[in-house]
């Protein structure tokens, strides 16, 4: 499944991208499904994730890196913060190699662990990110495929760990929907 996740990947990290240049200039402060987060909140959280990547790819551990991503790391031109940040992922992302693991706030974990969850953290905030702004939120769907995959098997302990929403009841068998139903979105 994870040398999918890692395939998956840099597209996925593209149409996140794509989503971040069509917000609206007076969109940043709007609602998402993320009910604590506007959409600026959701581009920092994903801003954070991303400039992470390269230092955990590269075995360094969450002490090494410190809080220099904590708050907020998208100042002035959440574009600009997305685009540098997403560069850095990916490029980190063609040359890693997942046979190892790494340190994160829930504890050790395989580095193909690791892609998965970036893949459906990418898939689940591109909707997010369409549902907030008013877009097409029609998802990919190898890159969902696989998300389901990985949120079936993982979505009650993520709940538990406090990374994702409760479950809610799926509103239909469309894989999308089910996806994003695992990780507490109402569709």
């Amino acid at each position: 499944m994870s040398n999918s996740a890692l395939q998956l990947i840099p597209d996925a990290i593209d149409r996140f991208g794509t989503r971040v240049h069509a917000v609206g200039r007076d969109q940043w402060n709007d609602a998402t499904p993320c009910t604590e987060w506007t959409v600026r909140d959701l581009v920092n959280h994903l801003v954070g994730e991303h400039l992470w990547v390269p230092h955990l790819l590269a075995g360094e551990t969450m002490a090494q890196v410190g809080d220099r991503y904590d708050g907020d790391v998208v100042g002035a031109d959440p574009v600009r913060a997305w685009d540098e940040a997403s560069k850095r992922s990916l490029a980190a992302w063609k040359g890693a190699d997942l046979s190892g693991t790494a340190q994160f706030s829930f504890g050790e974990a395989p580095l193909t662990m690791y892609a998965d969850q970036i893949l459906v953290d990418l898939t689940v905030h591109e909707w997010d990110l369409a549902r907030g702004c008013g877009r097409p939120e029609a998802l990919d769907p190898a890159a969902v495929a696989h998300g389901l995959a990985y949120a079936r098997a993982n979505a009650e302990r993520m709940a538990d760990l406090g990374i994702i929403a409760a479950p809610v009841p799926a509103g239909g068998t469309d894989p999308a929907v089910q996806l994003l139903s695992l990780l507490g979105r109402t569709v």
